[in-house]
């Protein structure tokens, strides 16, 4: 077998499970405008930017609904999955209409296919799982430079993504905790769940190596990695096994119970509209006050649970 067909399989096998290897012009600016958000009627402003720095450049979509309820609103950065784009995101769940009706910001950065073949963020590369290197330096410095033109209060910077931008999401929160006050991931893998391309496809398909939970992220500037975080995953996800949620949640409740007495979960189970069954746990202080939750979509796939119902990466039967 030679070269061509050596790197004809990798791709192929990268495409089925919805990864690419990085391009050589990763660091290309990305592309122009697109479509906006058509979800619902506009009641808030979008706009198209980029953010540039010695790491590259990347395009982003912002929203800003008509009324924001705080002199210094809150602020969602949304990192999509494989094969989506910025759009894709904000109309698979809705987002937008949430920001118009409880007052936060959305910023929706976007992986051009020049960095990834397949859109995906590079979650598995050693140089994007660093502070003030690679993509997470891109993410960070647009969600600063959003932050500030829109005054965005700077206690209330959260960020969450769906299986690749769900790991994505989790590698920010642990390089800059003093940038995000809460994580979300979604179908998504921990910290340090790869190296490379060729592990990144292992850590997608079991659970986390025994000796997984000893990885930390690199020392980060302000504040403990302690975040409030949310986990969702389906427990018949086939493309990132759902091990890998678990680890995050183990993780979360861990950095966490040092700092809070009492610290106990709390099990309860319920539907969704459409019928799905979940199982939530959440992890509370003594006084109530959640800091970790998860939760299990039962028979759910690799999916967004809720959103819009004809979305492109969406189950609409869960729980939105």
């Amino acid at each position: 077998m030679n070269l061509q067909d050596i790197t004809s399989t990798i791709e192929r096998a990268l495409a089925a499970a919805g990864l690419s290897a990085r391009s050589p012009h990763a660091d290309q600016s990305a592309p122009g405008a697109s479509a906006p958000d058509t979800s619902h009627p506009a009641r808030g402003t979008a706009a198209r930017g980029t953010f540039t720095n010695e790491h590259g450049s990347r395009a982003y979509n912002t929203w800003v609904p008509l009324r924001l309820h705080a002199p210094q609103p809150p602020m969602i950065v949304m990192l999509h999955g494989c094969t989506q784009s910025a759009d894709d995101f904000a109309i698979d769940t809705r987002m937008n209409s949430l920001a118009d009706e409880h007052g936060f910001i959305v910023l929706y950065p976007e992986q051009p296919a020049r960095a990834n073949g397949a859109k995906c963020w590079n979650w598995f590369n050693g140089d994007d799982q660093q502070r003030d290197r690679g993509e997470p330096s891109l993410i960070a410095g647009m969600t600063r430079e959003v932050a500030l033109r829109h005054g965005v209060d700077p206690r209330r910077m959260f960020i969450a993504g769906l299986s690749a931008g769900a790991a994505m999401a989790v590698i920010m929160g642990e390089t800059y905790p003093d940038l995000y006050a809460g994580v979300g991931a979604h179908s998504g893998l921990p910290y340090g769940a790869a190296h490379d391309v060729s592990s990144a496809l292992a850590a997608m398909k079991k659970a986390p190596p025994a000796g997984l939970h000893n990885t930390q992220a690199p020392s980060a500037q302000g504040g403990s990695g302690a975040r409030p975080t949310i986990v969702c995953h389906g427990d018949s996800d086939r493309t990132v096994d759902p091990a890998n949620g678990a680890e995050i949640v183990r993780r979360a409740a861990r950095a966490h119970a040092p700092q809070a007495p009492g610290f106990s979960p709390r099990i309860e189970h319920g539907a969704g509209s459409g019928g799905r069954g979940y199982t939530r746990t959440v992890h509370a202080e003594a006084d109530g006050q959640p800091r970790v939750e998860a939760w299990t979509l039962h028979g759910a796939g690799h999916a967004w649970s809720g959103g819009q119902s004809d979305g492109s990466h969406t189950e609409a039967s869960g729980p939105d």
